[in-house]
């Protein structure tokens, strides 16, 4: 599990701009299909970030856990809305989902600490 999850964002972002820096093209579209899902439409960005990080937990994915709970704080996301969200993660996912639910919460405080603004 990880420890620091804003200093993980930090880490992957140098990671990612190598990965760009490699495969530009392909990293291109994905920055593309990125910003086309999460533009806001029907859903606003702080709810797309939220089904962003239940995917994250239900699929394990620490580092999207990550970069996932970091948008949906700075989109405004709550505590409450955040721990609805891991439910949803969890009753999708079961039992591996509950464990990866654990880590997103501990990202959520971690990144609403004080020290982390």
């Amino acid at each position: 599990m990880i420890d620091n999850w804003p200093e993980t964002t930090k880490k992957l972002s140098g990671d990612l701009k190598n990965l760009r820096g490699g495969a530009p093209e392909v990293m291109k579209a994905f920055a593309a299909i990125a910003q086309s899902a999460l533009t806001p439409k029907a859903l606003d960005t702080k709810t797309k970030e939220l089904i962003a990080l239940a995917i994250s937990v239900a699929v394990r994915c620490d580092d999207c856990i990550a970069f996932h709970v970091k948008a949906a704080v700075q989109q405004g996301a709550t505590r409450d809305e955040v721990m609805e969200t891991l439910g949803m993660a969890i009753y999708m996912g079961a039992g591996p989902s509950a464990m990866y639910a654990s880590h997103a919460l501990d990202a959520y405080t971690q990144f609403t600490a004080p020290a982390a603004e």
